[in-house]
């Protein structure tokens, strides 16, 4: 079964910025991208790989650059990427640290993808990169970045002026390949079934010179939802918020497949788009109602909801109050004492059919 590639959004804010220093604009790179401008604010929050991809491809489209992505991971460097970045430096031997990333990769940064180490003959070695999800736009675009990144974790044990016997990316062509190469300060090769770059096997023997000192990392928080479907499309759902109620002819677009694909697929892992769809709309309905002064007429736009008689009554269908009646509740300061005969954190009294009830009409 195809895995749904994920990534965190903490290199979107230097794609953003290499927009706007180039006069390009960042809301149209995003409206073209499908993709909510308030991730410049939210490093940590995922979203697809395929998105994050396609974003860099307008990017260089916008702003007529195609060696953006390769100045974007030079200048951003192996630390930039966060906790992972930090443990791979944090590694005795350049193979260590490679074999650190292979491991971390999909547990800290970005899903559906390889990055690791593969035999090229006895005295050489690929330290590679592949999407393994199938994503057509934007692909080379993407490897071009990923090779910035993996030259910079080289270069952290080798020095700054090493290079590599060469550099690959896949595909027959590479535009704007001098620049590229300018920016990598290596040659770049094409035609590989995978990219990376091909190194003499000794230098994995290379010791850390400046080992990076790891502490305790807040921020190492692994993928929440690696390997599970209904978490992905709930993830989906929660990015849609930001821009309208997301249906399921929305949400099976963005992951490329039909929408009986879509409810098959959840049909196998025992849940129901309407499901999802209403647990999304109650966390993010609780989450305005505790921590927004939103009118309940308001909110009920934001959720969606044309009319707000329609957001009270399923707020009542799944928590058991009306939602002005939970927010006061909710302001009390003993939360756990009753009040108007139902406690904050218990919606059990909801069956079932009730808690999708609302919901339906946007999950068929």
């Amino acid at each position: 079964m195809a895995q749904i590639g994920l990534t965190k959004a903490r290199s979107l804010g230097a794609i953003a910025e290499a927009i706007e220093q180039s006069g390009g604009s960042t809301t149209r790179v995003f409206a073209k991208a499908e993709l909510p401008i308030d991730l410049l604010q939210e490093p940590d929050k995922l979203l697809l790989l395929r998105d994050q991809v396609r974003l860099l491809a307008f990017a260089v489209e916008e702003i007529g650059d195609p060696a953006l992505p390769a100045k974007l991971s030079s200048n951003i460097g192996a630390l930039g990427l966060g906790p992972l970045g930090r443990r791979v430096c944090a590694a005795a031997t350049l193979g260590e640290a490679i074999a650190c990333a292979e491991a971390e990769t999909p547990r800290l940064l970005q899903t559906a993808t390889w990055t690791g180490l593969a035999k090229v003959d006895r005295g050489s070695a690929l330290y590679g990169y592949q999407i393994t999800e199938s994503i057509d736009i934007g692909r080379q675009i993407n490897e071009v970045l990923a090779l910035g990144y993996l030259l910079d974790v080289v270069r952290y044990f080798m020095g700054p002026g090493w290079r590599p016997e060469r550099a690959i990316v896949t595909g027959a062509t590479l535009p704007a390949r001098s620049e590229i190469e300018a920016a990598l300060d290596c040659e770049v090769a094409f035609g590989g079934p995978t990219a990376g770059l091909i190194l003499p096997a000794d230098c994995l023997k290379t010791v850390n010179p400046t080992p990076y000192r790891l502490i305790e990392d807040p921020d190492a928080r692994p993928m929440p939802i690696y390997g599970d479907f209904a978490a992905c499309v709930e993830h989906l759902l929660l990015l849609g918020m930001h821009a309208e109620r997301p249906s399921i002819a929305r949400v099976s677009g963005r992951l490329g497949m039909s929408r009986r694909s879509l409810q098959r697929r959840l049909t196998e892992e025992r849940v129901t788009f309407a499901e999802i769809q209403q647990r999304v709309l109650l966390g993010k309905a609780k989450e305005m109602l505790a921590g927004s002064d939103l009118s309940i007429n308001q909110m009920a736009f934001e959720l969606g909801y044309s009319d707000p008689a329609h957001f009270s009554r399923a707020f009542q269908n799944w928590v058991g109050v009306p939602p002005s009646t939970w927010r006061r509740a909710r302001k009390d300061p003993d939360p756990a004492r009753s009040q108007c005969g139902f406690r904050l954190h218990d919606s059990s009294r909801t069956s079932s059919r009730n808690m999708c009830s609302e919901t339906s009409d946007n999950s068929t």
